[in-house]
């Protein structure tokens, strides 16, 4: 499968003393948190962030997660999140790619499925709001 998607969107974090651990590297937990940085960035940037969702009448509960820590973030780090649409047809698939200057420090993956939010019922296929939202970013490309 694709590492880079159709869309990507990139932040910047320094790693800060709260998300270190006892041996003076990032805590694998706390690398969740840029991911979802980053994943909202993405969201917002095809314009399907948290309030238009919320205004679709449905959700996207995350329902897998892999993570591969490749080398530790430390106390001051300056890092580059990418997050990149992959998939979102049937469910939303993002990869994401944690660098400090060009080294990989993580990659990972995370699966979305779409659920009605009044009666949380899976949809099998993505809502139309979604589909619109990237539909359009793919053109304004």
């Amino acid at each position: 499968m694709r590492k880079e998607g159709a869309i990507s969107a990139i932040i910047e974090a320094t790693v800060a003393f709260h998300d270190i651990d006892v041996i003076g590297v990032m805590w694998h937990g706390h690398y969740l948190k840029y991911l979802e940085n980053a994943r909202w960035a993405l969201m917002d940037q095809i314009g399907f962030g948290y309030d238009v969702m919320s205004a679709s009448g449905f959700a996207w509960p995350i329902v897998e997660m892999h993570v591969k820590y490749v080398q530790a973030a430390r106390l001051g780090d300056q890092l580059r999140v990418r997050a990149s649409l992959i998939e979102w047809e049937n469910r939303l698939i993002v990869n994401y790619l944690v660098l400090r200057a060009d080294e990989r420090l993580a990659r990972a993956r995370s699966v979305q499925v779409a659920v009605n939010a009044s009666n949380v019922a899976l949809q099998f296929t993505t809502p139309q709001p979604l589909l619109d939202c990237v539909q359009r970013a793919l053109r304004n490309q």
